[in-house]
């Protein structure tokens, strides 16, 4: 796995994954950039978010539950000053029929296999869950 950062204009730079995609990375007009992207530090969190949203997908299919809505809400906090995350705030909200002992079970594994999320455990990040359950429409 290798990730390639290209300065392009400004502040804003063009990181690549060297499988064809990319992604803009930008500060925004009050720190200097032309808010072309998320910051460095805001993807970050959202592959948090994506990380979570995505094993949860390969785990609840392993488990044998569907869902038919999805999302993930990460919010990041920074106490007394801190250069990174001190606290991350993890809300799954989830449409399925499944009994709610094996969403959470889903979860527990989910948080267990996630990559970035092991990253930000073992970085000292206090990391916390909440499960809601979307309203079929």
């Amino acid at each position: 796995m290798k990730a390639t950062t290209t300065w392009t204009q400004g502040i804003s730079s063009v990181i690549t994954d060297n499988r064809g995609h990319e992604v803009i990375v930008d500060l925004p007009e009050a720190k200097g950039g032309q808010d072309l992207g998320p910051t460095a530090f805001e993807l970050c969190l959202m592959s948090y978010s994506g990380c979570v949203n995505t094993i949860f997908n390969i785990v609840s299919k392993k488990m044998r539950f569907e869902f038919s809505a999805l999302e993930v809400d990460t919010i990041g906090h920074q106490k007394d000053g801190a250069a990174t995350f001190t606290d991350v705030e993890v809300e799954l909200r989830v449409e399925t029929d499944a009994s709610d002992e094996k969403i959470e079970s889903c979860l527990q594994k989910t948080l267990k296999m996630c990559p970035v999320g092991v990253l930000f455990h073992q970085a000292g990040v206090n990391t916390t869950y909440k499960i809601m359950r979307l309203q079929k429409a």
